[in-house]
């Protein structure tokens, strides 16, 4: 299903399961897909909601935006644009970058009624600096492509060690891109990274810890054990302007939580959502 939101791009996504159900969308991480779920949204559909993944614009199939605005008000935008469509709230199910867009939609007077439920995965108000700029360092190092999904996949390796390698690299196609030199891109916009600055953090995080303040839905914030994007400062942070929310941790899980351990991603997500949607 493709959307044509307010700003005039066109956002792609995946969808499972009846429209007459309950709406969850599922919100990527930075430099990410709508596939980055895996089985997310299929288990959800099983469980009784209607899902639908996004491709946040600037990645996978959905449009970069010309004017380079990737700011977290414009994946907001998007995202009510999306849900007004819809005609009926969404559940919120929103990692790293896809969780800040949700909160701040949550949290706003004017489109916080969008929102039936909140699910923070792997991310507070705002991401830890040092966890962030790791993240950022392994995006940028892509910027020369990578001459195979092998070579792709390794690098994966070297920034998740965690994580087993796949034996199959043919998954990696749907998050890379083979350009007409032979090789292979993240599909993501640069200027995702490149209008990342000081000044527009510093603001962001000044306008999350107000929006916070403003989220009353029923909220649940799942951490990956061995994250360094949500340490237990961030997790403090959330909770002194949350306190309603809900918390769940996940052993062997870094920041990529889906990836890590989608079976008790999954499992977390629904019985949280049940309670609090259907």
């Amino acid at each position: 299903m493709k959307f044509k939101v307010a700003s005039g791009l066109q956002i792609v996504t995946s969808t499972w399961g009846s429209m007459n159900d309950p709406v969850v969308i599922l919100l990527h991480g930075g430099g990410q897909t709508r596939h980055a779920w895996g089985s997310t949204g299929e288990k959800l559909s099983q469980s009784g909601f209607y899902v639908v993944a996004l491709d946040l614009r600037g990645h996978g199939d959905s449009d970069w935006d010309t004017n380079g605005d990737y700011s977290i008000e414009a994946y907001k935008d998007d995202l009510a644009s999306i849900i007004q469509q819809l005609d009926k709230p969404a559940a919120l199910v929103g990692a790293s970058l896809g969780g800040m867009a949700s909160l701040s939609l949550a949290g706003d007077s004017t489109t916080r009624d969008l929102c039936s439920a909140l699910v923070m995965v792997d991310i507070g108000l705002y991401p830890n600096e040092e966890g962030s700029d790791q993240v950022i360092k392994f995006m940028s190092s892509g910027k020369e492509g990578f001459k195979s999904l092998e070579e792709a996949a390794l690098a994966i390796s070297s920034y998740l060690p965690h994580r087993k390698k796949p034996r199959d690299t043919k998954g990696l196609e749907k998050n890379l891109r083979l350009k007409k030199d032979g090789r292979y891109y993240w599909h993501w916009d640069p200027r995702f990274i490149e209008g990342r600055s000081k000044s527009n953090v510093s603001n962001y995080k000044e306008n999350q810890v107000k929006l916070a303040k403003g989220v009353g839905v029923p909220t649940l914030l799942i951490k990956g054990a061995l994250s360094n994007v949500l340490t237990q400062h961030e997790v403090d942070n959330f909770f002194e302007l949350i306190p309603h929310a809900q918390f769940v941790e996940i052993k062997e899980a870094a920041h990529m939580i889906a990836g890590d351990r989608n079976d008790i991603f999954a499992e977390s997500a629904i019985r949280f959502l049940k309670k609090s949607v259907l």
